[in-house]
């Protein structure tokens, strides 16, 4: 069997039967990586000391039975923005070329003292503040089914990934790779030593191959046991199809594979109900007023003393945040809130909302970086229906439809993580081929 490319949690079983070592895996990824001919448009660059140094020891302690955790000595990708000592975390940007921290980041540091290893970091979109992964400055990660399209963000060539989700960032590039990518209750992970793009937004978690390897990724990140996903099954579960604004300017393909989806979800027996709550409609209306004012006060020193090393369009839109008052700005979020209460009140008796994860495909990287109007209507659009579980504060999670580039999207509860990771797996079970 070839490990590599095998899921996570397949390759943490493997190293306890003894049927795999991890510094074979490490080895076997950074061969890969070398020969990969797009390579260093998918990592910053790579840590194979580190990775090597903990694959020994995961090696060691998996003779002695002494192993830490399901993935102990599996091999994992970071995203740029996440802190990792001594070896620069640049979140994309040349206005943070050079720096270097002193310690990991709390979701490294976690993950590390299971076990799990950095392998390397990857590219991402500038400061994060784009969902199409493009970054003319820096490097544009390549689409899984086509190196002409854009990724998104970057998976990486591992195990699987970490990554951060601020309106979209971990769900659209799993999507578009035909990959799970579930994106935590904002909150539920400690993002200590994350580069912030909107602190209020921003939340790290796990893109892989299954709902499975997520759910171990969550626990591995948080330092939490595993949601349990045993016996999870479709039957009987209500889920409510969210119309209105997720299907508004959708394109053909993302919503015929949707309504195969949801088509191949009933056939399982899973309980299916429509609905347009208009809380949903008076949240998005909001987001240039909560997303953008927080993005560039966070950064406008950085920006404003060397705004020509950023691609204009994401210098573009952080300056959308100037001519926001403080008085709408704490206006919003406070029409935010009750709006949260009244989605709560809506989905109330469902085990989830589902949507298409994106209502685009993934576009071409040539003509993105050659139309700004095209960047900012395709941007805009490509995170439309992944902002809805931002703005609602919500635990989201997306899901390969068959369909190449076209995911379906689980919301759950707010806080209720584990819960949705076990519907996911319901649903993950049924769309199976």
């Amino acid at each position: 069997m070839d490990w590599l490319k095998a899921s996570a949690t397949e390759q943490g079983r493997a190293i306890m039967a003894g049927l795999v070592s991890p510094l074979d895996l490490v080895e076997g990824y950074l061969d890969a990586i070398a020969r990969a001919p797009l390579a260093r448009r998918i990592y910053a660059r790579l840590t194979p000391e580190r990775a090597r140094a903990g694959a020994i020891a995961a090696h060691d302690r998996a003779r002695a039975e002494l192993r830490r955790g399901l993935l102990d000595g599996v091999a994992l990708s970071w995203k740029d923005n996440v802190d990792s000592a001594g070896v620069a975390t640049e979140a994309g940007s040349l206005l943070l070329e050079g720096r270097v921290p002193d310690s990991d980041a709390a979701v490294l540091a976690t993950a590390s003292a299971q076990g799990a290893l950095c392998l390397g970091k990857t590219h991402m979109t500038e400061l994060a503040f784009s969902g199409l992964g493009l970054n003319p400055p820096v490097a544009t990660v390549p689409n899984a089914f086509d190196p002409q399209l854009v990724a998104g963000g970057s998976p990486g060539l591992a195990a699987a990934a970490i990554g951060t989700d601020t309106g979209g960032s971990i769900r659209l590039p799993a999507a578009w790779n035909g990959l799970v990518g579930f994106k935590p209750t904002p909150g539920a992970v400690d993002m200590t030593g994350i580069v912030p793009l909107c602190r209020r937004f921003d939340v790290a978690g796990p893109l892989a191959r299954t709902v499975e390897d997520c759910a171990a990724l969550y626990a591995l990140i948080t330092g939490d046991s595993a949601p349990d996903l045993r016996e999870a099954g479709p039957a009987g579960l209500r889920l409510m199809v969210l119309d209105g604004v997720p299907f508004d300017d959708a394109r053909e393909a993302p919503v015929a594979a949707f309504e195969e989806a949801c088509a191949s979800l009933a056939r399982a027996g899973v309980q299916i109900t429509h609905a347009a709550p208009p809380c949903v409609a008076e949240a998005m209306a909001l987001s240039p007023t909560l997303f953008a004012p927080e993005a560039y006060g966070l950064w406008r020193d950085q920006i404003e003393a060397a705004p020509e090393l950023m691609f204009p369009p994401i210098l573009e839109r952080f300056r959308g945040g100037k001519s926001v008052t403080a008085a709408d700005y704490v206006a919003g979020w406070e029409t935010l809130d009750r709006l949260r209460r009244d989605w709560a009140q809506a989905t109330a008796g469902f085990d989830a909302v589902i949507l298409p994860t994106a209502p685009i495909l993934p576009p071409e990287i040539a003509r993105l970086e050659s139309d700004a109007a095209f960047f900012a209507s395709e941007n805009l659009l490509a995170l439309r229906n992944t902002r809805i579980g931002n703005l609602m504060g919500l635990p989201a999670i997306t899901l390969p439809t068959g369909r190449p580039a076209c995911g379906l999207m689980a919301m759950g509860r707010a806080g209720d993580d584990r819960r949705l990771l076990r519907t996911a797996a319901a649903l993950e079970a049924a769309l199976a081929p």
